[in-house]
This record gives C-alpha cells, structure tokens and sequence, in this order.
C-alpha cells in the first residue's frame, strides 16, 4: 500500500474513534440498557479514597464501555465474533446444542460452603418449626449433553451432595426430580431460570419430601402467554440469533389473594402480572419480579403455612405451591433484612423452606441473615 492510502486508512480510523467519542459524550446517558436487562454505570465520583484503591479508573472504564454509541451493535458484534472464530462461549454463557445458551457455574468456594451451611443449621436450631434446605441444579447440570465438548463447569451434584450430607435440616432433592426429564424444556433455552414445567417437577420433590399428595399435571392446562421471551443469558451473551423462548402457565390465578412488598409496604399484588409480558424483562410475569417480601394465600385450603427464604426460582414455583399450602410467605434476603426466628413466631409459620438455585447460594452474600 502507498503511504497516501495508510494516512488517508490512519485518518478514517481517528475520525472514527473521534466521531464515536463525540457522540457518546453529546448524549444523555441511558440508565438502563433494556436489552442487557441491567442498569448502567453511573459516572465515577472523584475521591481520593476512589483513586488510592483503584475503582475510580474501574468505574470509569465501565462508565466509558456501558454509554458508548451502538453499544448494543457492539455487544452483538463480539459475539458473533467469538462464534465465527471457533469459541463456545461469550461473556461466561456457552453456545449450547439446541440452540441452547447455558451458563457456566463456577466452582464454589469451599470456605464459604462451610460458613453458610453452619448458617442454615443455625436456623434449624434457632426455631421450632421443621426446616427443610433444597438446592436447584442449573442447566448446566441437568442438560450437560447439551454443553460443548470439554466445556468446564461445577460439579453441582457432587457438590449438592455434601452439602445435603453436612446439613441438619431435611434436603429436598431437586436434582433426582429434574434429571429424568433432561430431555424436556424445564429450563429456557435463553435464560438461567426453569420453566414452569421445570418448576411444576420442583414442586412435587418438595411435596414428596414434606410427605404431601403431588400434583398431577394433567388436571391443569397450559396457557402460553408469551413466544417472545429474551432472558438473562441471552442479554449477557450478546448471542442475537437464537429463536425466543415460550413462557407457560399452568395455575389458574383464581381463588388467590397476593400481598406484595416492593417498597416495604402492603400492596396488592398477583400471581401473574401480565404488563411484564409487554417489557424485555418478561420473567416477572411471575408474581411481578424481585421483592422483599410476598404473602401468598389460598381461599379455603387448610394446608399449612410455609415461608420460603428464596431467589427468583420460586418465582415462577410459587403457583403449584399455593395447591397444597395455605399460605406461601417468600422472604428475599437481598432486600429483607427482617430475622427468620422472629418472622416464623409472628406470623405462625408451621415449616420453612430454604430454597436456592445452586449457582445463587454458593454467591448471595447475604446468607448470614438465616443464623438471626
């Protein structure tokens, strides 16, 4: 090539850089990206505190990356990069078989394992209710076939299975409920949660468990309410070429009365809230999202009452639940900082459930909770 055409290649590059720098700073920043699901970084406060440890030129980095112009091009295009070079994965979901994206799960830390289990045992010694511990094996586990060849992931059940070992409280054993129906659509294929159906096979492990009649799922009819369903992996991956997944309903609504507490206070809420269907993130259709605290109660049943210490999975749980339980309190230790002890005495819980998705419990910070 001449030297004209590399300086005239070097300048169309500056003015590029230029122009896209130019751009992102003349625009408003976004506060969320709803494709990504996630909110923005915020701009980086200048401390010397921020600077001395380095997360003022970390905040800043992100900052930069998360308001550039086209940053939805761009994610998509690293994507499609990573797959036409060979890779399987992108941003920590694999490129699974059957248009799969699954998400790598980390080894846990056992130092960590040992301290929240001692938390978990503390509960049980702490209130004089049955407390029943269930860990939910991801897609990862479940649908290994699915994964590529050779790719590294957790153990979950070995690791389910020491955990369940070490533990005083009765297990619920979620992985021999889900495995022997691998070959069915109990995860989504864009997003790290079961589906309804995967959660109706949870459902029953935790009746069999408590000794209580299980459900059969001929008796309901399934309500696709969305084919438009873009989740978690999907939004992490940057992976834009997979078909959308289908969310299902089973459980009629009726005879329910839900209590929600997104700000703290009673409001009333639902087991399906239908404007979620309408947004990117479309799982909260299920008792509409992230919360507190949530009551769920059945008109007429004399089942026992059950509070479940919970991640987003019993979300879309909680309505087989409410066909053998009177009353589903869900406690969210992200944001409920209310004691077990106390909440169990005040409102005469009769069992407790602590129920997570391994990948959620070998990370929530906020365990400790369940010792108070």
């Amino acid at each position: 090539m001449s030297k004209k055409f590399n300086i005239f290649l070097s300048a169309l590059f500056c003015a590029f850089i230029g122009g896209v720098f130019v751009i992102s700073t003349i625009l408003p920043d976004r506060e969320k990206s709803e494709l990504e699901n996630r909110f923005l970084q915020k701009p980086p406060k200048l401390t010397v505190e921020n600077l001395t440890d380095g997360r003022f030129m970390k905040n800043a980095e992100d900052y930069v990356s998360d308001h550039i112009v086209g940053r939805d091009f761009w994610v998509a295009a690293k994507a499609w990069s990573e797959r036409l070079s060979g890779k399987k994965e992108n941003e920590g979901v694999y490129f699974g078989k059957q248009d799969t994206l699954i998400n790598r799960v980390k080894d846990p830390d056992p130092s960590k394992l040992e301290k929240d289990m001692g938390y978990v045992d503390a509960l049980v010694g702490n209130v004089s209710v049955p407390v029943y511990f269930g860990l939910i094996p991801s897609a990862a586990e479940i649908w290994k076939d699915r994964l590529p060849e050779g790719a590294p992931t957790a153990d979950e059940k070995a690791a389910i299975n020491r955990l369940y070992f070490s533990t005083g409280a009765s297990t619920i054993d979620l992985y021999a409920a889900l495995a022997p129906h691998s070959g069915e659509d109990i995860y989504y294929r864009t997003d790290h949660h079961w589906t309804s159906l995967g959660a109706f096979y949870g459902a029953n492990a935790i009746f069999e468990a408590l000794g209580l009649e299980p459900i059969d799922l001929a008796d309901y009819q399934k309500t696709t309410v969305t084919d438009q369903f873009n989740g978690t992996s999907f939004s992490t991956s940057g992976v834009r070429w997979l078909p959308p997944d289908t969310i299902d309903a089973y459980v009629p609504n009726e005879g329910i009365r839900v209590t929600s507490y997104f700000k703290g206070t009673p409001e009333e809420g639902s087991l399906y809230v239908d404007s979620y269907l309408a947004e990117k993130d479309k799982y909260s259709y299920f008792l509409g999202g992230r919360q507190p605290l949530c009551v769920v109660e059945k008109e007429g049943s004399t089942g026992p009452r059950v509070l479940v210490v919970r991640d987003s999975y019993s979300d879309s749980l909680t309505p087989f639940l409410t066909q053998r339980f009177s009353e589903v309190h869900l406690i969210d230790p992200r944001d409920n900082r209310t004691s077990i002890k106390s909440y169990v005495e005040n409102n005469s819980i009769d069992l407790v459930i602590v129920l997570y998705s391994f990948a959620n419990f070998t990370t929530d910070a906020n365990l400790f909770l369940l010792g108070r």
